[in-house]
């Protein structure tokens, strides 16, 4: 509502142009009908937006890609691997494989895989309820390798400690989780500090981290690089493809880390 009533606010004060820059959209993940009678929530905030004046939107890791689509203005979609992957590289992991909690993360973890010339491994979840899922098999490579789960959300945090047994039971020999957006609601902070085979959780800024939110094995990564050098070229009316277009791998030879995250352009 706040973002909405400043979009209202600057519309009426005669802006030349309104951009939306929200790290973390909310109702992301309810993006479709998987069962009657239920809203699609994204759409109805992709509305809302664009009815109050937003003509342009920025974000980071959206639930799904898809979500792009529901925009009738143009949604420049930023992706926080590189930020991550600078993080871990520091570490020096000998031998390290990206891993998928779910099939709906593979495109992600693919791209830390690239970026990492590391391995990739996929587990088979099965969700039993909103707040509760259950790893059933691994497809992959873990056995005493550097573990990666790498996801775009975390809420409770029941996929991740299943995702964490999963891979201890198959014999990793460590575990790091990297998940952009931190939500951490309900007993997501309890779970992270009984699941002791969690080695550390990388999350970024999108979403302040709350006091009593903080543990020692979380660890929390700023975008304002990334967001500053997009939100400046986006001013500039200049190209931000560089920023996003090193997702799938495909370009990172083009694509150098600066100061806190950041990325730019080769010349």
């Amino acid at each position: 509502m706040e973002l909405l009533i400043m979009i209202d606010a600057l519309k009426r004060a005669s802006s030349e142009r309104i951009t939306a820059v929200i790290p973390y959209f909310g109702y992301a993940r309810q993006d479709r009908k998987d069962q009657p009678r239920v809203p699609i929530t994204a759409k109805l905030v992709a509305n809302l937006l664009t009815v109050a004046g937003a003509n342009r939107v920025l974000t980071m890791d959206l639930h799904a890609g898809q979500i792009q689509g529901f925009f009738d203005i143009p949604v420049d979609h930023l992706f926080a691997v590189g930020v991550f992957i600078e993080y871990i590289e520091k570490l020096k992991l000998k031998n390290p494989v990206a891993v998928s909690p779910d099939v709906g993360s593979i495109k992600m973890a693919r791209a830390y895989a690239k970026r990492l010339s590391a391995g990739l491994a996929i587990i088979d979840k099965r969700r039993i309820s909103p707040d509760k899922a259950e790893a059933m098999h691994i497809l992959g490579e873990v056995k005493d390798k550097d573990a990666i789960i790498v996801d775009d959300l975390i809420a409770t945090g029941s996929s991740l400690v299943e995702a964490v047994e999963a891979l201890k039971r198959a014999g990793a020999r460590s575990i790091r989780a990297a998940i952009t957006h931190g939500v951490l609601s309900g007993p997501a902070i309890e779970r992270i500090d009984q699941c002791k085979e969690l080695q550390a959780l990388l999350i970024s800024d999108s979403i302040p981290l709350e006091n009593h939110k903080k543990h020692p094995r979380i660890e929390v990564l700023p975008l304002a690089g990334l967001f500053g050098e997009a939100i400046k070229r986006i001013h500039n009316e200049e190209s931000i493809s560089c920023l996003f277009d090193t997702f799938d791998g495909a370009q990172a030879s083009a694509f150098r880390p600066n100061i806190k995250g950041a990325a730019q352009c080769q010349p």
